[in-house]
């Protein structure tokens, strides 16, 4: 663990609070342990009344990881939407059922006889695999080829790992175009280094004034349909893009006008049936390496009475303990969801959210979570039907720490103020320059009308905080800045010190989304 020091400290996640929060007094060794505790709380609940809070409802739990005296509490029992505080319940169970070694395999199998030459089908089989890409699948097609495959008749996508629900019951419809909500499949392809799955990256670029812009769909070009509508506008004028995937459909709509000297529009819109994308792209690897695919593309399962099928190309993932990475640091959605399905088909033989959400909930109650405040509709806290306290949340915090797996588990948190994406994720941007910065290590959650930053602050000394902050029910944007000030005080209780600028105006607030969904960290 990274304990940073500078000169000079900003507290920048206290603008507009009283400076009598940070006293020193608070730091000093003289002063009596129950003044301290007591100063603690005051300070906390003045943090807490906050005009961005106004009308919300705050669970707030902190306790000491070596006395387990709990320090702060408020509305700890009151059931709340956590949005991604979800995650860290999905991870521990994973980490618990599947192991941190566990890794996920891709094949490409055909029928033992002829098995090599011309063959009538080939399956390429999904095994859950968040990180599968293009390249991964560039690979196994070379293994085709090297097997002895010349040609095939019918391509087949099986993800009968996982079941056919693509989405959860009560899932926004309008963010189904957006890499948050993509479908979720046993067979996806993952995009960029923090591995967004069921995704195409959509590049539009101006054409001539007045006529129609450039659209590429990246990946997904021959895959998805294309609705280009856009113009491109004068010199200066105002940008009116809009890149959509209506829903059912699988066709991307571009809308509005894009400035002739604009830079290139570059987004992440999600694509109907994965596996059927991950089809056509292997098929055009298959092509690539001189294995000439004659028929079409479609999603089958391997046939059963295919007792012994060949198995031409396979790919095994990395680790679990390496997939946490992407999925805590940036909040991926689709890896959770990936992870609800696999522990079902682990512990229930069915790859469905039924049968991993039962797997999660006994998972956590092995490991001593009291789940009995736990509702649970998905594993990535998209869903409004989930519901935890911020007791709940703590505890899940404290039993981690015991497991074998804990190192894996605290390594994918993200750390307060760290500008390496990879380490920082999702806290790039906040808390850096604070007592917090590098020592603060915590999961955060925003959704419309939902914020929550739980973790861990280390003391300078060991010691050893639990926290969990879940808001509901605020307008507006995520109230961040209130968080990073209880947490930056927190981190200066325990020793770490900093030196407050005064600062004037109203407190920066975050969006309605996670950072990391509208890729702005």
């Amino acid at each position: 663990m990274r304990l940073r020091r500078h000169g000079g400290w900003l507290t920048v996640a206290l603008v507009g609070l009283p400076l009598a929060l940070v006293t020193p007094h608070a730091m000093a060794d003289t002063v009596d342990p129950l003044e301290r505790a007591d100063g603690l709380r005051a300070d906390i609940d003045a943090i807490l009344d906050d005009p961005a809070l106004a009308g919300a409802t705050s669970g707030v739990v902190v306790t000491h990881a070596d006395t387990g005296e709990v320090l702060y509490s408020r509305e700890a029992d009151t059931g709340l939407l956590p949005a991604s505080n979800m995650k860290p319940f999905t991870a521990a169970a994973a980490l618990e059922v599947l192991g941190p070694d566990h890794t996920f395999g891709t094949e490409a199998v055909v029928e033992r006889r002829p098995g090599r030459g011309a063959v009538p089908e080939l399956y390429l089989v999904g095994g859950g695999d968040p990180t599968l890409n293009e390249e991964d699948l560039d690979s196994m097609a070379a293994d085709v080829a090297a097997s002895g495959v010349t040609s095939v008749g019918e391509l087949y996508a099986d993800d009968t790992w996982f079941d056919e629900a693509r989405l959860v019951d009560d899932w926004w419809p309008q963010d189904e175009p957006y890499a948050y909500s993509a479908q979720i499949s046993a067979l996806t392809v993952a995009h960029g280094d923090r591995y967004d799955t069921g995704v195409t990256e959509v590049t539009v670029t101006p054409g001539d004034a007045g006529e129609a812009v450039n659209v590429d769909p990246g990946a997904a070009e021959g895959y998805v349909e294309l609705d280009n509508r856009a113009v491109t506008g004068p010199v200066g004028g105002g940008n009116t893009l809009t890149v959509d995937r209506p829903e059912g459909t699988n066709t991307i709509v571009v809308t509005g006008t894009l400035p002739i000297d604009a830079g290139p529009l570059v987004v992440l819109r999600t694509v109907d049936e994965p596996a059927e994308m991950a089809g056509h792209l292997f098929a055009r690897a298959l092509e690539e390496h001189g294995v000439e695919v004659e028929g079409g593309v479609a999603r089958g399962a391997v046939p059963q009475e295919w007792h012994r099928p060949r198995v031409v190309a396979e790919h095994t993932s990395m680790s679990l303990e390496e997939v946490l990475v992407p999925l805590m640091k940036f909040s991926n959605n689709g890896h959770s969801e990936m992870l609800v399905k696999s522990i079902g088909r682990h512990t229930a033989g069915e790859g469905s959210w039924r049968a991993g959400l039962v797997g999660i909930e006994e998972a956590l109650r092995r490991m001593g979570v009291d789940t009995s405040d736990l509702v649970l509709n998905d594993g990535s806290g998209l869903s409004r039907g989930n519901l935890v306290t911020a007791n709940a949340v703590v505890d899940l915090l404290t039993h981690a720490q015991d497991a074998p797996w804990y190192q894996a588990w605290h390594h994918s948190l993200p750390v307060a103020g760290d500008r390496d994406p990879f380490i920082g994720g999702t806290l790039t941007s906040r808390m850096g320059g604070t007592a917090a910065e590098g020592v603060v290590q915590a999961k955060t959650g925003t959704m419309t009308g939902v914020s929550a930053l739980s973790g861990y602050v280390q003391g300078p000394d060991g010691a050893e905080l639990y926290f969990s902050v879940v808001n509901n029910g605020h307008s507006g944007g995520a109230p961040t800045h209130v968080q990073d000030a209880l947490v930056v005080r927190l981190a200066e209780y325990l020793g770490h010190q900093a030196l407050v600028s005064p600062r004037r105006g109203a407190p920066a607030v975050g969006g309605e989304l996670e950072c990391s969904w509208e890729l702005t960290c």
